[in-house]
């Protein structure tokens, strides 16, 4: 079963302007809403509904809803308030991770933004440019997102950012989510293809890289969007700062080893092959890849803590290993080994 309504008195207030009900929860004085209005109304609700039994509008509701394609229940009194009580406990404990949620990550951009000050300042002021891959903003998590986080707490201080974004395909989290959230909250950005992330190491147009990760070991080792190790290769080889931005909850504490110990989700081969965007208007999709030739298609890829320069979360940043982690969550250290 899904979401609870009390079909009867509920629903009623949405379709009708009432003006009273009487003791045993009936509409008394009402107004029907436009019937647009209406329909809109109950496209919206859950396909599936429980109502009081003993509410005779209850009744009419059901015939209603029923005849629209919902399923819908009518159970006794007794038994349908456990499920609105759960419904609101439900509710609370949403809105309390949420709020834990914003916090975490604004934490993250608050320790995370240190690092593009510390940089601000050696160049005299002068853009600080960061390389992102994939999507960890807003969309990704709640307001701040991780490894945008940053990105934003540097712009309140004042800090002049500029972020290159990754295309990262073969999804495009990067130029049709991380973009789209930056060009809304007016942080300059520059999408980029995938492969000229080290073309612009080499012409020192990247001063930091800062990624958010999925999965990470308690040695550091992190597992990220497919592409993230070839990011983390190239700033290493060009002395460009790399870092990752998690919420501690995103760390595996009963593993060690990402590369022997984090499966890799290989993906349906229709989204190396074929493309979709927007055309006149309209979502088009076309093939860009020869029907005889194979595709594979693994998800993420896994980065060792040896290119990692630290770790950036809720707690401050460390470096990326065991005793880098276990410094931050002393009451984490040693539980999964």
């Amino acid at each position: 079963m899904g979401n609870v309504v009390t079909i009867g008195l509920d629903i009623a207030k949405s379709v009708f302007q009432v003006h009273g009900v009487d003791a045993a929860g009936e509409i008394v004085i009402r107004r029907k809403l436009s019937r647009g209005r209406v329909m809109r109304f109950f496209e919206s609700l859950p396909r599936c509904l429980i109502g009081i039994e003993a509410c005779s509008s209850s009744h009419y509701w059901a015939r209603e809803l029923t005849a629209l394609g919902h399923d819908v229940r009518l159970l006794p009194a007794q038994y349908v308030k456990p499920y609105l009580k759960r419904q609101k406990n439900d509710a609370a404990d949403a809105e309390a991770i949420c709020e834990e949620s914003v916090a975490t990550c604004r934490g993250i951009g608050e320790h995370g933004a240190a690092l593009l000050e510390a940089i601000s300042r050696r160049k005299g002021g002068a853009t600080v440019n960061v390389l992102t891959h994939c999507n960890a903003g807003s969309l990704a998590t709640i307001n701040w997102g991780t490894a945008t986080a940053p990105v934003y707490v540097a712009r309140e201080r004042g800090i002049d950012v500029h972020v290159w974004v990754d295309e990262t395909r073969p999804r495009n989290q990067g130029s049709q989510l991380t973009a789209w959230e930056l060009a809304r909250s007016g942080i300059p950005h520059t999408v980029i293809v995938d492969n000229a992330g080290g073309h612009l190491m080499q012409h020192g147009r990247v001063d930091l890289c800062i990624t958010g990760t999925d999965r990470t070991t308690r040695a550091g080792d992190v597992a990220n969007k497919i592409g993230t190790y070839l990011k983390a290769l190239a700033a290493h080889d060009n002395g460009v700062p790399f870092y990752v931005a998690l919420p501690s909850t995103t760390i595996d504490w009963t593993i060690a080893d990402g590369l022997r110990d984090i499966p890799i989700e290989e993906r349906d081969a229709s989204e190396v092959t074929h493309v979709s965007g927007l055309d006149a208007g309209e979502i088009r999709e076309v093939r860009i890849v020869a029907e005889v030739s194979p595709v594979r298609n693994d998800a993420f890829d896994v980065t060792p803590a040896r290119l990692v320069t630290g770790l950036i979360t809720e707690r401050g940043v460390c470096e990326a290993s065991e005793q880098g982690l276990a410094r931050l969550f002393p009451e984490r250290a040693g539980s999964g080994s």
